[in-house]
């Protein structure tokens, strides 16, 4: 029988996002879940039929934890529409994703896992599909400089930025990354 506390459903997939980001998918057990969420033993197992539904619902949940709150959209829909305005904007972007650590490793933990895994892969397509689809609608919706090329190179240059920066953080400085956002805008998105 699977248990339908929201609430409990929620915090035990936000703990398996934080043992997929520490133990990597071959760690992700319900009893480390149960541990990491401080909850008795077999818990989990109460609320996820499967550990391939627990990986799901992660992965589903990441997504969910990544989109930007109301102040941030509401920043984003004041701010201007000029070259320099969309730099601004990808580096608070940067920095809002990489301040979810856990969140960002345990989403690269889960796309390795899509490899052996259909269902997975096939739910993870779907999410980034729908998010690449939201973010150039978005910006074409926003009047900022740019196509939809731009917004997808953009989207490819940065997210390597991003795992650069999570997991070997020495390799550039905060200064230099800051800077590679800023001329990675510039050299994709043509001036207007």
């Amino acid at each position: 029988m699977v248990r339908r506390n929201a609430e409990r459903r929620a915090a035990l997939v936000d703990a398996a996002i934080e043992v997929l980001a520490r133990e990597g998918a071959r760690g992700l057990t319900f009893r480390a879940v149960d541990g990491e969420a401080t909850v008795p033993a077999g818990t989990t197992s109460n609320y996820f039929t499967s550990r391939d539904d627990l990986l799901t619902q992660a992965g589903a949940r990441v997504y969910e934890r990544l989109q930007p709150d109301e102040t941030a959209i509401a920043h984003q829909q004041a701010a201007g529409r000029d070259r320099e305005t969309y730099g601004a904007l990808m580096r608070d972007l940067v920095s809002r994703i990489a301040s979810f650590r856990t969140g960002y490793l345990a989403l690269l933990e889960l796309r390795l896992e899509a490899t052996r895994r259909p269902e997975l892969r096939k739910v993870l397509t779907e999410r980034v599909r729908a998010d690449i689809d939201a973010n150039v609608a978005h910006h074409e919706a926003s009047g900022l400089p740019g196509d939809a090329t731009a917004v997808k190179l953009l989207m490819l240059t940065l997210n390597w930025l991003i795992v650069e920066q999570l997991t070997l953080p020495d390799v550039f400085t905060e200064a230099e990354r800051e800077h590679l956002v800023t001329t990675a805008v510039e050299r994709i998105v043509a001036a207007e």
